[in-house]
């Protein structure tokens, strides 16, 4: 039994206990019995339908804006650095905010767990868009490379604190149907990110994709707000161990930069990149010293044990692994094996980026109903993995290709919904923003890792310099353009088959995982049937 259960279990009123029970309760410790006195807080009244419609779409525009800045700045960037002169720190408007967003995850997930859901919404909307307006203001790259850093921070909060919210509405049995939702959210603000930032550099100016963070921002919380005060309390306040956080964050962003720069802007066995690899493996074991023997640490290490959690997450690290690499890479694929421009390159991204929110659909209507929930996912993740096998030992044609990418997506996307939900059910209700952000911040990691992994084996494999992510110029575009269509087809099948193993990764995982009972379908089950 852990401490929660104990606490909870405590009655308010020891004056009316018998005698000998009263006598074990005076030697439990002084603050077991202090929360033991506080009066019980009154359950709020059940959220009806109309209300829990009203949370789910404030969460869904929440979300959106997260989704939509991490690729909204893209297609600004050439703008940007004609504006301020200055083409060489152009990639740190990106990184920065992929740093810091994925540092903080965890962070905002474990202060929702302490501090509520309702403070942590609001200070990660508030941090999204007091980053926004200085953003659009900013007079330097310097001041816009900091402000993004700043926006990074809220955006990095808004997932883990919104999942959560949706697990204290939503009973687990239907909360699948929800993921799907969201992760058709999230896949919209990817694609339409780079057509809307394109379109307001070009025709507006390029401060106005941070400045329409303002009124979506606006409605979001408009919606919100007034319905926290109904959404049931989990949280439990505790002293905050900000040592084993930082540990965390500094360890989380020396590993990205590691990622970032690795096999691109420096080698993988330059003594920069080494000795980054070595501060990041002394601060990740610094962070597991000091989990160990605090009392009440940032990130219990017992919370990622078990039979769920570290299988939940595997999988669905490994699912969006793949998804990301291969939505980073494919482009180059496209333009020098079928002649696509660029603009043609990124509608060929829809099959995989759209058509796994079908999958994730699928989940999640099948958790509202099958006993055995997590089969769906398993045949999805195995058919992803035959499907990448496939397009690593054959050359399609590209309506061949499109289609067996469309399967590829489908099963993929079976993955998220059911590793989400599993891992929040397999915790005590107090601790499911903890486990929540740690979730998300290694889903990101390993979304970096395979990013970094697919370029290194295209580096290896092409033996030349390529261009990603967005960072396109003349010299590049004819660097990419010189290589031959055969090289660029036997480097992918390396790239398609890393992928393979990463879906055979999920699928095993989802396999091995345990398949707890969901509860549901009350709106909000007691805080013992999450556990």
């Amino acid at each position: 039994m852990n401490k929660y259960e104990r606490q909870s279990r405590i009655p308010a009123d020891q004056a009316t206990l018998p005698d000998d029970i009263a006598e074990e309760l005076s030697r439990l410790p002084s603050e077991v019995i202090e929360l033991s006195e506080a009066p019980p807080l009154a359950p709020p009244a059940p959220l009806n339908p109309d209300e829990v419609r009203t949370i789910v779409i404030s969460l869904m525009l929440t979300m959106f804006l997260a989704a939509l800045d991490q690729t909204i700045v893209a297609t600004a960037l050439p703008t940007i650095g004609r504006q301020f002169h200055d083409v060489t720190n152009l990639s740190w408007v990106i990184t920065a905010y992929l740093l810091a967003s994925t540092a903080v995850a965890p962070v905002f997930g474990t202060l929702s767990d302490i501090y509520g859901r309702r403070v942590m919404i609001i200070t990660s909307l508030s941090l999204f868009v007091v980053g926004s307006v200085l953003c659009a203001i900013a007079p330097s790259m310097t001041m816009l490379i900091v402000a993004r850093g700043l926006q990074g921070l809220g955006g990095g909060g808004i997932m883990p604190v919104v999942q959560t919210v949706i697990s204290d509405v939503v009973s687990p049995r239907e909360r699948g149907r929800y993921q799907a939702y969201f992760s058709s959210v999230w896949m919209a603000g990817g694609i339409l990110g780079p057509v809307v930032g394109g379109v307001f550099a070009e025709h507006l100016h390029w401060s106005m994709i941070f400045w329409i963070n303002l009124p979506l921002a606006a409605a979001a919380l408009a919606l919100l707000l007034p319905k926290m005060g109904k959404i049931p309390v989990f949280h439990r306040k505790r002293k905050v161990d900000w040592l084993g956080g930082i540990l965390l964050m500094a360890s989380a962003v020396v590993l990205m930069l590691v990622l970032t720069w690795g096999g691109t802007r420096l080698s993988w066995l330059s003594p920069t990149i080494t000795a980054m690899v070595g501060a990041s493996i002394a601060l990740a074991g610094a962070f597991v010293w000091h989990a160990r023997r605090a009392d009440e640490p940032f990130l219990p290490l017992s919370l990622l044990g078990g039979s769920v959690v570290p299988f939940a997450m595997g999988a669905g690290g490994c699912a969006l692994g793949a998804m990301v690499g291969l939505t980073v890479h494919l482009p180059l694929y496209y333009e020098v094996v079928y002649h696509l421009t660029a603009s043609e390159a990124g509608l060929a991204l829809i099959p995989l980026a759209a058509i796994s929110t079908f999958g994730a659909a699928i989940a999640g209507r099948t958790m509202a109903k099958a006993k055995h929930y997590k089969r769906v996912a398993i045949v999805g993740t195995s058919v992803a993995a035959i499907c990448a096998v496939g397009m690593a030992v054959t050359t399609l044609p590209l309506w061949g290709l499109l289609l067996l990418m469309s399967v590829f997506a489908l099963g993929l996307g079976t993955t998220f919904p059911i590793s989400v939900v599993s891992l929040q059910n397999a915790v005590a209700r107090p601790q499911v923003g903890t486990v929540t952000g740690a979730m998300n911040f290694f889903r990101a990691m390993m979304a970096s890792f395979t990013v970094a992994a697919f370029t290194t084996i295209l580096l290896m494999t092409l033996g030349t310099d390529i261009s990603l992510a967005g960072e396109h110029h003349a010299a590049s575009a004819s660097t990419v353009s010189a290589i031959p269509m055969a090289d660029m087809i036997h480097a992918f099948r390396y790239v398609f088959g890393a992928a393979a193993v990463l879906l055979t990764t999920a699928s095993i995982c989802m396999i091995t995982m345990e398949e707890r009972p969901l509860a549901g379908p009350a709106a909000h089950p007691p805080a013992e049937m999450a556990e």
